[in-house]
């Protein structure tokens, strides 16, 4: 409605403006029936005014309702805008209308269509500068910083923040949640809302085992947000563009300078390519499992056959395999072993040993 008025009273000064206009025009060019009609005088200036006034108001009411809507239609849509589109918008739209400026003396020199190619130049570069600034706000961005840091001496005080943007994977795999229990997570935990769609996807699957994984992922976010204590903020980006999940984790890690925490083996090879900082929980749990050394004992439960003949497998607490010689015989047995190698594979470590027994016999 507030709206609304204010476009009824911009009509009625535009029209008032232009009915003045229109009476001094017509005494100036002697038009003695237009002069009586509109007023050659200062009381018929006026009387044009109020006709004017009048016009306007009524041309600015019939048109108020629609443009209004439009008006709010686009005001929500640019509130809905990152702040960083809008300035890097704005500073191209400047750039492109300062460009317009200076052709704008010899475009409005061409003959008979001079004001028309000079209000198209400018529309023209006006449009072509935001829509650069818009797709240009990374590196816009990265060189702001650049020149902040370049002119700013570091001082000490806070440390940055830095944001986690977690994946799929890592909210399905649920030991994130332990992991920030401990605290060895700092920063932000970024949770982008397209990541969430494809949980929710997931948890609505038809199949049995990824709708579970998928409510799993779920609980494991809800766990995060009320349980701990970790800052964790749902990204939206109202110019999301269509795409894999793992392009756009990689590209909103850079606009962020945050890291990717995931256990894909693929997104942390596509990041690596891309320069951008993984956080592998899989490399986390393989890094903190218990360091045995060749040469040390260790009590064990052999439980199946290995692959070779002879050979006994059993586990550690963490699920690290341990390939027993000779243990075939010992199967569901606990027993005393000597480490005789470690093997580090992309799959985890590996621990080679044979029974104590034997050693003691040989």
């Amino acid at each position: 409605m507030m709206m609304k008025r204010v476009i009824q009273i911009i009509g009625i000064f535009i029209g008032a403006l232009l009915g003045q206009q229109m009476s001094a025009s017509s005494v100036s060019v002697n038009e003695p029936w237009m002069g009586t009609l509109l007023g050659a005088s200062a009381g018929g200036g006026t009387f044009s005014a109020v006709i004017g006034a009048f016009a306007g108001f009524l041309l600015a009411t019939s048109i108020a309702t629609p443009l209004s809507r439009s008006l709010s239609r686009g005001i929500d849509r640019l509130s809905s805008y990152p702040v960083s589109d809008l300035l890097s918008g704005l500073i191209g739209l400047t750039f492109g209308l300062t460009l317009s400026s200076f052709l704008y003396p010899y475009a409005s020199n061409v003959p008979h269509v001079g004001q028309v190619l000079a209000a198209g130049t400018a529309l023209t570069l006006g449009y072509a500068g935001l829509k650069i600034g818009t797709h240009k706000k990374d590196e816009l961005g990265d060189w702001f910083r650049s020149r902040r840091t370049a002119e700013v001496p570091p001082k000490e005080g806070p440390r940055f923040e830095e944001h986690k943007i977690l994946d799929t994977s890592v909210i399905i795999d649920g030991r994130i949640a332990d992991i920030c229990k401990t605290g060895f997570i700092e920063g932000t935990l970024v949770i982008p809302e397209f990541v969430l769609e494809e949980l929710q996807h997931i948890a609505d699957s038809s199949d049995l085992l990824k709708r579970n994984r998928g409510r799993r992922g779920l609980d494991i976010l809800n766990k995060i947000q009320k349980e701990l204590d970790v800052r964790v903020l749902i990204y939206e980006d109202a110019n999301e563009e269509p795409g894999e999940v793992d392009s756009k984790l990689v590209k909103l890690a850079k606009a962020m300078q945050g890291k990717v925490v995931t256990n894909d083996f693929n997104l942390n090879k596509v990041c690596e390519l891309q320069g951008v900082s993984v956080l592998n929980i899989n490399d986390l749990a393989n890094a903190v499992k218990p360091v045995v050394l060749p040469g040390e004992e260790i009590v064990v439960q052999v439980i199946k056959d290995g692959k070779e003949h002879g050979q006994g497998v059993a586990y550690l607490d963490d699920g690290t395999m341990i390939v027993v010689e000779g243990g075939r015989e010992f199967i569901g047995t606990t027993m005393e072993v000597l480490v005789t190698s470690v093997l580090q594979t992309s799959a985890g470590r590996m621990i080679f040993a044979k029974p104590k027994l034997l050693e003691k016999a040989l």
